[in-house]
């Protein structure tokens, strides 16, 4: 009875550390913290004086040992052993199931590097850390003590492996989406200087992180991943469009914002476009000559609206979207933006998925506007703000864009 007790508190604390170790990772940037609190945790869950986490390098072909706990200085960052059935962690890595060596000494089949026998190690456990085409690498646990280690073990090393996967493919998305930002900030600020050649230089850039996006979204198979890098890279994407507008007119600090939404939908148009079509886009906008920072932000809640309408509006693949853009009217001080679709609207608990609520609202607001959304039968959004500069012309132009973005 006392084993029986002993071992259900063992399992309650160690799932405790799974979920405490859950809660540390998604609040830790730095990946090295988190791998090093890792090996910390699983040491101190099994009750063991030494773990290792093991990343696979594949130019080299081999494990190296990337963070730990319990061991001496110059085994982290240091030591490697061959991704193959020579060593406990290569034979884990290779056939994908955990290897368990309950005592070394009785082994002969590893080539162990020196530093096992400098710590006295006589068994050890190792389980895969999952990753996508290729596992991350090896999560290892060592007892300078014979240890027979039962099932429960392994599945508690196991699941923290799996923990530990998830907590690693995060820091690297999180690590591309911030230096994807980190590059949108720099030429965010380069574009307020107006010289013609470095807007050239800025244009280029922005077409080579959409590229660097777009290489990153074939390469991840994660859905969320998937959604968060399509967003950053349609909205590197609509800036990118804001300098080609730029560069084939007199380079200002304004520009017609209605000539840009126009080449704006008929590139939202040609992206969206599916081989079974059925759903158009129409733009009439007046000619508005806006500051360049408003043409920016509408054009990234053009871009938001338009394509949430394409991916969430038309179950059935059929239907269409307008924008429309207006200067005031009579005494008003304001323009006013509609992007109208016929879909089937949405419900006010699912408004924010459906459409980005909260980036539209923040680019709004930036704008000094106010942003409203009606839904029924189709959605509508409208989109007011302040005449910065009140240029007008009055004659509309319209344009139907169809499959593939050919005009209709």
């Amino acid at each position: 009875m006392d084993d029986d007790a002993a071992r259900v508190r063992k399992l309650l604390r160690q799932q405790a550390a799974v979920a405490g170790f859950g809660s540390f990772a998604l609040r830790q940037s730095d990946l090295l913290k988190v791998l090093t609190e890792a090996a910390r945790v699983c040491a101190d869950g099994l009750s063991v004086p030494f773990c290792k986490v093991c990343r696979y390098r594949a130019d080299e072909n081999d494990l190296l040992i990337e963070a730990g706990h319990g061991w001496q200085e110059g085994v982290i960052g240091h030591v490697v052993s061959r991704a193959d059935e020579s060593s406990p962690q290569g034979r884990a890595f290779t056939t994908g199931k955990p290897s368990i060596c309950n005592d070394l000494r009785q082994d002969n089949n590893f080539k162990l590097p020196p530093f096992y026998a400098a710590h006295g190690i006589i068994s050890t456990v190792d389980v895969v850390i999952k990753g996508g085409d290729k596992p991350y690498g090896v999560l290892e646990i060592d007892n300078n003590e014979q240890e027979d280690y039962d099932q429960h073990d392994i599945d508690f090393l196991t699941g923290f492996a799996n923990v530990l996967a998830e907590a690693v493919a995060t820091s690297e998305r999180t690590a591309v989406l911030r230096t994807t930002i980190e590059k949108m900030d720099r030429l965010l600020d380069q574009k307020k200087v107006l010289a013609e050649e470095l807007q050239h230089r800025v244009r280029n850039n922005l077409q080579l992180v959409y590229g660097m996006m777009s290489k990153q979204l074939e390469e991840t198979t994660d859905e969320s991943g998937r959604r968060g890098l399509k967003a950053i890279a349609r909205r590197v994407s609509t800036l990118a469009q804001v300098y080609d507008h730029l560069l084939g007119n007199d380079m200002t600090r304004t520009t017609d914002f209605g000539s840009y939404v126009q080449s704006l939908c008929s590139n939202l148009a040609e992206i969206q476009a599916k081989p079974d079509g059925g759903v158009t886009l129409t733009c009439a906008s007046e000619t508005l000559i806006l500051d360049l920072d408003v043409v920016t932000a509408l054009g990234i809640v053009v871009a938001e609206l338009v394509t949430n309408s394409y991916d969430h509006a038309f179950p059935d693949g059929k239907g269409s979207t307008a924008v429309t853009v207006r200067g005031a009217v009579g005494g008003d001080d304001m323009a006013t933006m509609t992007v109208r679709d016929s879909g089937a609207g949405f419900t006010s608990e699912g408004k924010d998925k459906r459409h980005g609520l909260g980036l539209v609202r923040r680019l709004v607001e930036q704008v000094r506007g106010t942003a409203t959304v009606e839904t029924g039968k189709g959605t509508v959004w409208t989109i007011r703000f302040p005449m910065a500069y009140a240029v007008v012309q009055k004659q509309s132009t319209s344009r139907a864009v169809g499959v593939g973005g050919v005009a209709a």
